[in-house]
């Protein structure tokens, strides 16, 4: 209810700032925050369980470099894993595999190791979120592992497998403010939905404090299994449904699916902005362009407002070895980690006090990021309303030799603050396209973002109605 308000209080301040000439525009604005979007809870839904538990992250991560053939020390040149692709089995020949075959509990053991402490928490004596997350990512691996099975495979021979993250759908954090830094962390999560060669994992982490659990958050990622080289797809076993409980999760599955494919091509980046977007646009440019002024290229900056470009922070990072896979790439979680920080310390520096993390959304993993390559990482503040502040964050590696830059991932990370903050302003087209993209990040973190149809059919208006 309290976020409802909200989004109605911000649709009715936009409409007011946009100063519109017709009672159609002001509803266009104020209808995008008025309606709930479809979105999942860490609270509600169907849940599996299990008795099976896996160790520690610790132990996890030593399973998954055993059973995946990889040896410790570095090679500058990657050892040789094709002698596996003979292993590689067809579909046909993996037997069906349940949710609950997959479902384990893993802990990060805070409590009992000091060592292990220290790597979690950060300045102000809480964990560090950004660990958390590459956790995450190592846990979605070990949920492939446990999903993949190869009956016909030899004793001894490593899994002929490479998972790779293609993308993270949605992490949302409660209880942040109750997680406590020497409280053990539980992860545990399961397949939820299974394609050829992709799977989406669902991952829940809580924390027992005080004789009490507390949930922290709730992930969906997407893995893809590859072949031993990462030269192709791989297939894996399908999936049989065990019980009504894994048929409504695999329903919600299939749903996700579905909106993943129309949010990519609703985009701003494939598609214009939609009506009440360009209403939005013509009045920021509207509101920072001088009055009886033709010059359109010089801009002013309201009041309690910062300029967009203004607004952010980047780091060069050389990735090492110790943050790798078998071919030499870097971890998923790694960059997870990075983006995490930077956008914090971003976030802090644009409110000026600690930020609270809510939602991390839509991180898309567009190209590995090779060991030998420079990372690039900047955070942008693109949009900000109330106490909430909307951040993109982008990963580029950088070839030291050619010059040549490229765009691996694409992370949007929503914060909240304790005060409301200024409001953050684009001076370019290309920085109004990110505000606007901002805009429907921040809107869909807090569950607010509407489905109707585009354009939006609005009542006729009434020839006696007045224009305020």
């Amino acid at each position: 209810m309290m976020l409802c308000q909200v989004a109605r209080g911000l649709g009715t301040v936009l409409a007011r700032r946009c100063h519109c000439s017709t009672a159609r525009e002001r509803r266009l604005l104020t209808l995008t925050c008025q309606m709930p979007r479809r979105s999942f809870s860490m609270d509600k839904g169907p849940k599996i369980s299990s008795d099976h538990h896996s160790g520690t992250m610790d132990e996890v991560t030593r399973t998954i470099r055993v059973q995946s053939g990889v040896d410790l020390g570095y090679h500058t040149i990657p050892k040789p894993r094709d002698h596996l692709l003979q292993h590689q089995p067809k579909r046909e020949d993996l037997p069906p595999r349940t949710m609950s075959d997959s479902h384990t509990t893993a802990v990060l053991p805070l409590s009992s190791s000091e060592s292990i402490r220290e790597s979690y928490v950060n300045h102000l004596g809480r964990v560090r979120l950004g660990r958390i997350m590459e956790e995450l990512d190592m846990f979605a691996v070990w949920m492939c592992h446990r999903h993949v099975k190869l009956p016909k495979l030899p004793k001894g021979v490593p899994l002929p497998y490479t998972f790779v993250t293609l993308l993270v759908d949605k992490v949302e954090f409660t209880n942040l403010e109750r997680l406590q830094v020497n409280q053990d962390i539980e992860i545990s999560g399961h397949i939820s939905w299974a394609g050829r060669s992709s799977m989406e994992i669902t991952i829940y982490v809580k924390q027992l404090a005080y004789g009490e659990y507390i949930d922290v958050t709730k992930a969906i990622f997407l893995m893809v299994a590859r072949n031993a080289t990462n030269t192709g797809p791989a297939p894996i076993n399908p999936l049989e449904l065990g019980d009504a409980t894994e048929e409504l999760i695999w329903e919600q599955a299939e749903k996700r699916q579905k909106l993943r494919k129309s949010s990519a091509m609703e985009s701003v980046f494939n598609a214009p902005p939609r009506e009440h977007e360009q209403t939005i646009m013509y009045d920021i440019l509207k509101r920072t362009t001088p009055m009886n002024s033709m010059d359109l290229n010089k801009r002013v900056l309201p009041p309690k407002c910062r300029w967009m470009e203004d607004s952010l922070q980047t780091t060069m990072i050389a990735p090492f070895p110790e943050n790798r896979n078998a071919q030499n790439t870097i971890f998923g979680g790694y960059l997870m980690r990075q983006a995490v920080e930077i956008s914090f310390i971003t976030a802090s520096i644009y409110l000026g006090d600690r930020p609270i993390l809510k939602c991390i959304s839509d991180i898309s993993f567009m190209h590995p990021v090779h060991v030998n390559k420079f990372l690039q990482l900047t955070a942008y503040v693109v949009y900000a309303a109330q106490n909430y502040i909307q951040l993109m964050t982008v990963a580029q590696i950088w070839d030291a030799k050619s010059g040549k830059v490229q765009t691996t991932n694409v992370f949007y990370l929503t914060y909240r603050a304790d005060k409301v903050l200024d409001e953050v302003l684009p001076r370019s087209y290309r920085e109004m396209l990110w505000y606007v993209h901002g805009r429907r990040k921040l809107l869909a973190a807090l569950n607010l973002q509407p489905e109707y149809p585009d354009p939006i059919t609005v009542p006729k208006e009434s020839s006696n109605s007045i224009s305020t």
